[in-house]
């Protein structure tokens, strides 16, 4: 069965239609630069562009990277414009996709049940943490398997800071630092959320996971496992996949 997965992000808009036996893009994904602002028209019209790049016509699972509640509405835009707090995402996507079927959920609740089904979170129980490290920090909780949407770990205060303004892969390249000094902010990361959620197993996504090998052996001091997610920066457009077919069912 294929189903349609878009991953809107802070820099880019990419997409594909998804296998979900196997939990892998069927065909290569395309991607748009996400605009500037990233106002809801403008995104809406990148998400166009994505999924008419493949003459889809079926439903299609859309992430976006901030609150969603009721797999509609908008509540926080930390990385995109701030028209979108407020805004009915599947109302305005629906419509600019012509009326196809839209389930929006946010993006790294996306990438964490796709994490869980396919990859490195298949068969894990108890507290498990995904956190995708890009423009911003994205996170998924899951206990014994179920997702409790809307984290937003990202914006924990971490030294007077919101986390992402840290410990980001942006805020890695903003602030030039070198593998040993961002491994240094994320491991004070990891242990203020270990800390506060004590969980087994800590999955890091985002594009940097393809990167893991630089900076997951320089991080110690941290009880719960630390893996790199399977699917790497694929795992959102996956999890919009499965929810959405779990949606049209």
């Amino acid at each position: 069965m294929q189903i349609f997965g878009v991953d809107i992000g802070g820099s880019g808009i990419k997409g594909a239609p998804v296998d979900l036996d196997r939990g892998d893009l069927a065909e290569e994904r395309y991607k748009v630069l996400t605009p500037h602002p990233a106002t809801p028209d403008a995104v809406a019209d990148g998400v166009k562009e994505v999924v008419g790049h493949f003459g889809w016509t079926g439903p299609v699972g859309i992430t976006f990277p901030g609150v969603v509640t009721g797999g509609a509405t908008i509540r926080t835009a930390a990385n995109v414009d701030k028209n979108w707090i407020d805004t009915d995402a599947r109302a305005l996507l629906g419509e600019r996709l012509g009326g196809l079927p839209v389930t929006v959920l946010n993006d790294a609740d996306a990438a964490g049940v796709a994490e869980m089904q396919f990859g490195a979170g298949r068969d894990r129980r108890g507290t498990v943490i995904l956190l995708t490290f890009g423009t911003g920090i994205g996170s998924a909780l899951f206990i014994d398997g179920e997702l409790v949407p809307n984290t937003e770990l990202g914006h924990l205060e971490l030294n007077g800071h919101d986390a992402e303004k840290r410990a980001s892969t942006k805020a890695k390249e903003d602030h030039e630092l070198t593998w040993e000094h961002w491994a240094r902010r994320v491991t004070k990361y990891l242990a203020h959320v270990e800390m506060l959620f004590s969980p087994e197993l800590f999955i890091v996504g985002g594009g940097v996971s393809r990167k893991a090998d630089r900076f997951l052996p320089l991080i110690e001091g941290i009880k719960a496992d630390i893996v790199p997610a399977q699917l790497q920066n694929n795992a959102g457009i996956v999890g919009a996949a499965m929810r959405a077919a779990k949606t049209a069912t």
